[in-house]
């Protein structure tokens, strides 16, 4: 059986897990708690030397890191990613943008705001961030306007790649009130066959203590 290395208030580890729920393949959870240094640990990084979570685990042993790479390998063949070679193309193109253009900025401002004392006063990037996360979450806001899904009238991984960390946003101080369509994906989601809810939306670790 699969086996999946997560950290369960990590938005990107939350990516593999809905694909997994989603496209209805089993699972083991091994939880790694990254903000109390588990990923770092040896044990660890002799899974992943690059210390970081979700991490998963094939049936022969095979280790497979990173999410985006992970949720493509387990939708291949399946509805979440399409077979034609611009469709998959323009999954990727999603994926990136969420890595390069959204995550750094939607994703960091969350951890800053859960994990850390930082504040808008105290940090110096704290509103070039906010204002590249409000960037990104406009070029969804366009997309979706003229259709319900990132490809069109189905959803893909692109859409689940940029759902974990943009319906959190607001735990990161992001106002979605003026993304009215952004909001509508957001909450076809959970009308998903399969769907189950991200941990960290649930419930706010407190580990700045540990």
């Amino acid at each position: 059986m699969l086996k999946l290395y997560d950290d369960p208030d990590s938005g990107n580890g939350y990516k593999v897990l809905l694909t997994l729920a989603l496209l209805d393949i089993p699972y083991d959870l091994v939880e790694v708690n990254a903000i109390q240094g588990e990923t770092r640990k040896e044990a660890f990084l002799a899974k992943n030397p690059n210390g970081r979570i979700p991490l998963l685990e094939l049936d022969d042993g095979t280790l497979l890191p990173e999410s985006n790479a992970i949720m493509f390998y387990l939708a291949e063949g399946t509805p979440y990613l399409p077979d034609d070679r611009l469709g998959r193309a323009r999954a990727l193109q999603w994926m990136f943008f969420e890595q390069y253009s959204h995550e750094p900025y939607i994703a960091v401002l969350r951890y800053w705001t859960r994990h850390t004392d930082k504040t808008r006063e105290s940090e110096p990037q704290w509103a070039e961030r906010e204002q590249r996360g409000y960037d990104a979450l406009g070029v969804m806001e366009k997309t979706l306007a003229g259709q319900d899904w990132l490809l069109g009238a189905q959803p893909s991984i692109a859409d689940i790649s940029l759902y974990a960390y943009t319906h959190v946003a607001d735990q990161g101080g992001f106002d979605l009130s003026a993304y009215p369509a952004l909001r509508a994906w957001i909450e076809r989601f959970p009308g998903l066959p399969g769907y189950v809810p991200f941990a960290g939306r649930l419930k706010a670790h407190d580990d700045r203590k540990a």
